[in-house]
């Protein structure tokens, strides 16, 4: 069987025998437009920027979850003013940012995984507090890694960026090693970050030392939060400027 050519305007008109054939002006109604409308969605179709570097800081609980008691403090407040300094120092550094919350707020997982999504993210931080051992905890998802595909489970979308969220938790456990925090390094199930499809991080701040040393600097301290957040804010520039934050799963 002889191969079948796709048809154009040219074709179409030579398959027609002469008293069959339409004049010019009925392909220029059709073929024209046509053409203009394929031009219009090629030049409207949105690119995205080469230096497209976001990141996302979500700040656990809110609202109607208060979160964990540090001393006279619900953790929910801790986090979002750790949420909000930590926004100011990485847009000093010309750092894109985008929050789950930017009040006392009420925010189930689904929305926060859907606006880390939505955001394209290339690091996604979820701010946690506790009384509970020192130092910075990084948690990373239990999830097995998967290989990429063109759709994602909900429920076990992570699984695809397993790798670049530990090298992630990597950068982030040296630039506070390097600003003298100790750091506990782990994985865990992690409902709102598994459903995220970008390098995501669990941050759970401790205070400087356990409780059962003196003189430790409480999570509550605002000396310690700045030290944190700058701490933070340097391991994201760097992961940045490696252009590590740039590279699919």
């Amino acid at each position: 069987m002889p191969r079948r050519m796709p048809l154009s305007r040219f074709t179409l008109a030579a398959s027609l025998s002469p008293s069959k054939r339409w004049p010019a002006s009925f392909y220029a109604a059709i073929v024209l437009p046509l053409t203009t409308t394929a031009a219009l969605l090629s030049a409207q179709a949105p690119t995205a920027p080469s230096d497209h570097f976001v990141v996302v800081l979500d700040a656990a609980h809110g609202g109607d979850d208060p979160g964990a008691r540090l001393g006279d403090e619900a953790e929910k407040n801790f986090t979002l003013a750790l949420s909000v300094r930590l926004r100011s120092l990485l847009a000093a550094r010309g750092v894109a940012v985008v929050t789950t919350r930017e009040s006392d707020a009420t925010i189930n997982m689904n929305r926060r995984a859907e606006i880390a999504n939505h955001a394209s993210a290339q690091a996604c931080l979820i701010l946690h507090a506790s009384q509970a051992g020192s130092g910075a905890h990084l948690f990373v998802s239990s999830l097995a890694p998967a290989q990429h595909s063109l759709f994602h489970p909900w429920r076990t979308a992570q699984a695809e960026w397993i790798a670049r969220s530990l090298s992630l938790a990597g950068v982030l456990n040296s630039a506070l090693t390097q600003a003298a925090f100790t750091v506990t390094l782990g994985r865990s199930a992690l409902p709102a970050i598994d459903s995220m499809t970008c390098p995501a991080v669990a941050v759970e701040i401790a205070p400087a030392r356990s409780s059962a040393e003196s003189g430790s600097a409480g999570s509550d301290d605002t000396d310690y939060q700045l030290r944190i957040a700058q701490a933070l804010a340097a391991a994201l520039v760097e992961w940045r400027s490696d252009d590590r934050g740039n590279r699919l799963p």
